[in-house]
């Protein structure tokens, strides 16, 4: 008896998916589940990372205006140099069982298990920014750094006319972002400008605008007298030597490229005490991160890796239109 019982609604169930199929009845919408996503920088009080925030809103903005909800949580550590904290952050929005993750790694290395304990529990992530040393993720979505220290490279080599003497100062260590920048600085300067002498490439400005000055005076302290280029390789850095450049009246005398927009850097250049800025675009690249792991989430193809673009900004391009929103991205809009 019981088992006809079940046949018969077997049948039922059958013939009631039949007629819905005739009449046209829809498939129940898909589109009403929430995308939680969860947004990691490496830090929050650099102008960069709020760029990065802006991105992401304005794909929850415009996904949402279509009909896909998505509600991203931003949350990251307070210094760059938090690995832990940032392992935490992770390990918080895997407990919260989030749909997805965006993440700017602190560390190629130390972001690697949290990620891929992610990844087992269902949670993919999208790595935005700087690499992490895991194929375990969705997609990178980031500068081409080694072509930002490339760039910087070449804009040195035409400023001291190929010869002279320079420093590069290193931002952390483990940060592959940065790290592609100096290898690329280094290795164009060996290549193309054997008369530049780079004589000082094993310093670290650290986390911190602060850090970075206190690192830049050890740095002039020595060899000021003896070089003619420095380079630094994002916000933090650049702004911790142009301080130190000013406090012994070297700005706008040594030939100085920095790395990562703010307009303390734009209005540097307009004064003559900063010759290059090599610049991402931020805005773009939070952004593309919550839109290819919504892609990826909803079962469209995305692509392994994701390039947000490089630019050299001068004195001499720094009024062209194109430069402008690179250089002033709409973050208030987003973000008040």
């Amino acid at each position: 008896m019981e088992n006809r019982r079940t046949c018969r609604l077997i049948v039922a169930a059958a013939a009631l998916a039949i007629v819905s199929a005739c009449s046209g009845a829809k498939a129940p919408d898909t589109t009403a589940r929430t995308y939680s996503i969860g947004v990691i920088p490496k830090g929050t009080t650099h102008e960069f990372w709020n760029a990065i925030h802006a991105g992401a809103v304005k794909a929850e903005r415009e996904l949402n205006a279509k009909g896909v909800k998505v509600a991203i949580t931003w949350k990251g550590p307070l210094r760059e140099d938090d690995r832990e904290q940032q392992v935490q952050v992770v390990e918080g929005f895997l407990s919260q069982g989030v749909s997805g993750l965006v993440l700017a790694p602190l560390d190629e290395k130390a972001l690697v298990r949290p990620v891929e304990e992610a990844k087992r529990a269902g949670i993919p992530t999208v790595v935005i920014d700087s690499g992490l040393a895991s194929k375990e993720i969705v997609s990178f979505v980031a500068t081409d750094n080694v072509k930002g220290g490339e760039l910087a490279a070449d804009r040195m080599g035409e400023l001291l006319g190929g010869k002279g003497k320079v420093l590069l100062l290193r931002y952390q260590e483990g940060s592959a972002s940065t790290t592609e920048r100096e290898q690329g600085f280094m290795n164009r300067l060996k290549a193309k400008f054997p008369g530049i002498e780079l004589i000082s490439s094993d310093q670290y400005a650290g986390p911190t605008r602060d850090t970075g000055k206190r690192a830049s005076e050890n740095l002039l302290n020595r060899y000021a007298s003896q070089i003619q280029g420095v380079f630094c390789v994002n916000e933090s850095s650049t702004h911790g030597m142009l301080l130190a450049l000013q406090d012994i009246g070297r700005a706008g005398k040594i030939s100085f490229i920095g790395f990562d927009a703010s307009q303390t850097f734009i209005d540097a250049i307009e004064a003559g005490q900063m010759h290059g800025l090599v610049v991402q675009n931020p805005m773009n690249m939070g952004y593309l991160g919550v839109m290819r792991m919504i892609d990826h989430l909803q079962g469209k193809p995305v692509d392994a890796r994701i390039d947000t673009g490089v630019w050299m900004i001068t004195k001499d391009n720094l009024e062209q239109p194109e430069t402008a929103e690179l250089l002033h991205p709409p973050v208030e809009r987003y973000l008040n």
